[in-house]
């Protein structure tokens, strides 16, 4: 009698995120939508909160942020988060596979080719430049102005022990992005949001890069976790701090109302915290400070709008 044949369980990697809901998709759909890192939407989070904090600041006096204007900015930042992981992904596919968390990615897996990769990647840019073309002429060519960032980041970590100060220069776009789709222009109100995104994420994406700096080390990928190691603690602090300085002179210039120092406390607050108390040896505790940046994110959001609206 013959037997069934045996089903191999499906690759996935480790830091893919339990039972979520791109387990429950068609199979041939699953590894694209892992390579876009759609089961971990903290990183679509970070992308869009400076797109959100500069949309609130640049609305006019006593007005709310332009509901349609936030939603474009989700859906943008959920589709180039997801081509950028994937460039990523294909630049770091030979070093993925020697590094634990992520030799279980799909490409060094070899559920998704090259080629097929490229062709996703593709249609994720184009999902992108059509949300862009609904803004205005200006805010185009500033979004445009973007790929270089995001085109470089994935070679930095060859090159640099600083690739979490070029991956800020990208991940924040959005904060004078944001600012130029609703006024047509750049303010310094934007400009010191963005320098204080930039901040914001050296020190959040250190935290990150503790979880990998074994293996990092061993196969010669360089980052600030490396750079800094026993001074990281003191590293956050700074640029936490100097993060904090920065939204308050944004905001100071915009005069929003008390609700924005109120919420602006209480963001510093949870960046002290996060400075204070994390364990840059313990990988669980850094991936769960990482993804509390979020939550600060969005807190600093209901700030600037509220502080906009009252002010």
């Amino acid at each position: 009698m013959p037997t069934a044949p045996i089903a191999t369980p499906e690759l996935k990697p480790a830091d893919a995120a339990p039972n979520s809901w791109v387990d429950r998709c068609p199979s041939g759909l699953r590894p694209y939508l892992r390579l876009a890192r759609a089961d971990r939407p903290i990183g679509i989070w970070l992308l869009m909160l400076p797109c959100w904090w500069s949309t609130a600041l640049a609305a006019p006096a006593g007005r709310l942020p332009d509901v349609g204007l936030l939603i474009l900015f989700f859906i943008g930042s959920a589709v180039m988060r997801g081509a950028g992981c994937t460039l990523n992904d294909i630049a770091d596919r030979d070093i993925d596979a020697q590094v634990a968390r992520t030799r279980g990615r799909p490409l060094p897996s070899g559920a998704v080719g090259v080629k097929a990769a490229f062709a996703f990647l593709g249609l994720q840019a184009l999902a992108g430049l059509g949300v862009l073309l609904t803004l205005n002429g200006f805010t185009i060519w500033l979004g445009i102005a973007s790929l270089v960032p995001v085109a470089v980041y994935p070679f930095m970590k060859r090159i640099t022990y600083w690739p979490q100060a070029v991956l800020g220069i990208a991940f924040n776009w959005g904060a004078l992005v944001g600012w130029s789709a609703v006024r047509g222009d750049l303010g310094w109100p934007a400009i010191l949001l963005y320098l204080a995104g930039i901040l914001w994420t050296l020190g959040y994406d250190t935290i990150y890069a503790h979880q990998d700096k074994e293996d990092d080390a061993v196969v010669g990928v360089k980052s600030t976790a490396l750079r800094l190691g026993a001074k990281t603690r003191g590293f956050l602090w700074a640029v936490y701090g100097g993060m904090v300085v920065l939204v308050g002179i944004s905001g100071a210039l915009v005069g929003l109302g008390w609700p924005f120092w109120l919420g602006l406390a209480l963001c510093a607050a949870h960046l002290a915290w996060q400075a204070a108390v994390t364990d840059f040896d313990d990988g669980a505790e850094c991936l769960a400070k990482f993804k509390a940046n979020a939550r600060m994110g969005f807190l600093l959001f209901l700030a600037i709008a509220a502080g906009q609206y009252l002010a």
